[in-house]
């Protein structure tokens, strides 16, 4: 955007030479006002005539969900955001309504819009709403190489409109929302459509449409996280105990602490931090009185729930399955240890990221959407017999590679890796 035209004062420098023809960097803009209020449909009548209103709209369905993170211990969705061209915005409040099986069936064939969609895919599954074609805004834009792909950024950086992002972090289990709040929700949706058709006109400009649709199905299919076994490992400084009966203690007080989360629907480390409960099992205190006198054992419910921490400690001094220090047969361990563990795989991972991190330059796509480091890591501690590119990109698929990934990276990964030997050869060869 260009200044005004005409020559003013404010047009000219110091030498007085105009300045109108020079390009500036436009100020964002700020959402146009909106002319009605916001209301959150929390009914099943508002709720199936917003359904109908849905289905006559046109083109595909910008949808959001915010969930109450940090505040409750369930994930689920509190409030759930759609806007389709022709129709207009449309907030939903998941707990009131219940099923949303009518609404699926009217959308699920459209193309879904979202940012981030692995962050709300399973919310939307839990109230019945799955798509079958996504388009993934933030996807995209990591795709086409932007350093910045939060929706404030990208939304700034393509459309030109500053969105306030101060509510992202609230608990939207609270009730009435604010109308602040409700605006800010409905723009994370209005704005979509919009911003996903430049997104992919830039996709097709950059010769990666097909790259992305390979990326959004795959974010749309992928298989959740299996449970955890021993979830309680999660307990962040859990490893810094080297007793085995103090992580008995803390294994004992993560599961009474989880316990009473899932029962009052409360974020656990709001209850009880897990810096306390790793506090309270390394000092392992002899007595009530002397659990609750302990500083570092914080947090709202340390004190009123003292009971209960007390009978999980005493609990988990009395245990006699003892946790024991295992790693499971297919976790592998952390590459810094490659170096004294499996040299020859060190040696294969960090010519293929030398490789990989090439590679990413060139095509403009960050290195870890390219290839997962995980898939990277795998492959270089098995690789396939004999290295070649063929033999590479077959295990990437195994591995759960795209096809445009094992276009794109077998070849520079398998010639990497007979680098890597060669090297190995030469230097072994030298020394002896």
């Amino acid at each position: 955007m260009r200044g005004a035209s005409g020559v003013t004062d404010d047009n000219l420098t110091e030498d007085g030479e105009s300045t109108s023809d020079v390009e500036t960097t436009p100020a964002p803009a700020e959402p146009t006002p909106r002319t009605l209020a916001l209301t959150v449909i929390d009914t099943r009548e508002a709720y199936l005539d917003a359904v109908e209103k849905i289905a006559a709209g046109y083109g595909p369905i910008a949808v959001d969900a915010e969930r109450a993170s940090g505040f409750k211990f369930s994930q689920r969705a509190y409030l759930i955001q759609l806007y389709r061209r022709g129709a207009g915005s449309f907030l939903f409040d998941p707990p009131a309504i219940g099923s949303f099986a009518e609404l699926n069936d009217a959308i699920s064939r459209e193309e879904w819009i979202l940012h981030a969609a692995s962050q709300d895919l399973a919310c939307l599954r839990e109230v019945g709403l799955d798509p079958r074609v996504i388009f993934d805004t933030e996807l995209a834009a990591r795709l086409l190489g932007i350093p910045r792909v939060g929706l404030g950024s990208v939304v700034e950086e393509f459309l030109g409109i500053h969105l306030k992002k101060e509510h992202s972090a609230a608990d939207w289990s609270r009730r009435p929302l604010p109308e602040s709040w409700l605006e800010y929700a409905a723009l994370d949706v209005e704005l979509l459509p919009d911003l996903r058709d430049k997104l992919a006109e830039l996709l097709i400009e950059n010769s990666k449409a097909v790259i992305a649709a390979q990326e959004f199905e795959a974010t749309r299919a992928k298989e959740p996280k299996p449970v955890a076994a021993e979830p309680w490992r999660r307990l962040t400084g859990v490893h810094s105990l080297r007793n085995p009966r103090n992580v008995a203690v803390a294994r004992a007080l993560w599961m009474a602490r989880d316990a009473l989360a899932r029962e009052i629907d409360v974020s656990p480390g709001r209850l009880v931090p897990d810096s306390s409960l790793v506090a309270a099992a390394r000092v392992l205190p002899e007595s009530k009185r002397e659990l609750a006198a302990l500083k570092e054992f914080s947090g709202r419910a340390s004190r009123t729930e003292i009971d209960r921490w007390w009978a999980a400690l005493e609990e988990g001094k009395a245990a006699t399955d003892l946790p024991v220090n295992r790693r499971s047969e297919d976790t592998l361990p952390p590459p810094r240890s490659w170096a004294d563990r499996n040299p020859e795989a060190d040696a294969r991972l960090k010519a293929a990221r030398a490789s990989l991190l090439e590679l990413s330059e060139f095509v403009n796509i960050p290195v870890e959407n390219l290839l997962t480091p995980e898939i990277l890591r795998r492959i270089a501690w098995t690789p396939p017999e004999p290295l070649t590119a063929e033999g590479i990109a077959a295990s990437l698929s195994e591995l759960g590679a795209r096809p445009w990934q094992l276009e794109l990276t077998a070849q520079p990964i398998a010639q990497a890796f007979v680098d890597a030997h060669q090297k190995a050869e030469n230097e072994s060869e030298a020394s002896s």
